[in-house]
């Protein structure tokens, strides 16, 4: 699943380089950093003075894009594992519609596990010297791309 991710996620950086040129914003490609991370995964913390965009994929869906700004470290590290974290993560999406990616339903104290069990992670490590609107533009794009299933607005 490494090489498919990887791939995927070079082919979309490649390409969002080309929006940012059109948008009249440089980002200069070999300054970004991704790291595939397969399940099992273990998160980390956001390395001083990147930020992120991060993607989760089961079965090479996307099921989460986010962003972490340079000190957003809980919220890459730590909050889409938690459901009671922060009042948007994967953790919750999953407990609330486990259906939407074809899972029984899971108890509050084993989504996180089940998250990282489960699922791969792809982390796109930006300097944070980007402005933070390519930040943006680029999990924009990714979503627009990808089309995770979960997206925070889940009905």
């Amino acid at each position: 699943m490494t090489k498919i991710l990887g791939e995927m996620t070079t082919a979309a950086l490649r390409d969002f380089a080309n929006v940012g040129a059109l948008a009249g914003t440089e980002c200069d490609p070999s300054k970004i950093r991704v790291e595939v991370l397969n399940k099992p995964h273990k998160p980390s913390g956001l390395p001083t003075g990147k930020m992120a965009v991060y993607c989760f994929f089961l079965n090479g869906q996307a099921l989460k894009v986010g962003i972490a700004g340079p000190n957003s470290d809980a919220r890459y590290r730590s909050q889409h594992y938690n459901p009671n974290s922060a009042g948007s993560n994967l953790a919750k999406s999953i407990l609330t519609y486990p259906s939407k990616i074809g899972i029984a339903p899971l108890h509050t104290n084993f989504v996180g596990t089940w998250i990282k069990e489960h699922t791969d992670r792809i982390n796109i490590l930006l300097p944070d010297s980007f402005e933070r609107r390519i930040l943006s533009m680029l999990e924009t794009f990714l979503h627009a791309r990808w089309k995770p299933i979960y997206e925070g607005r889940e009905s």
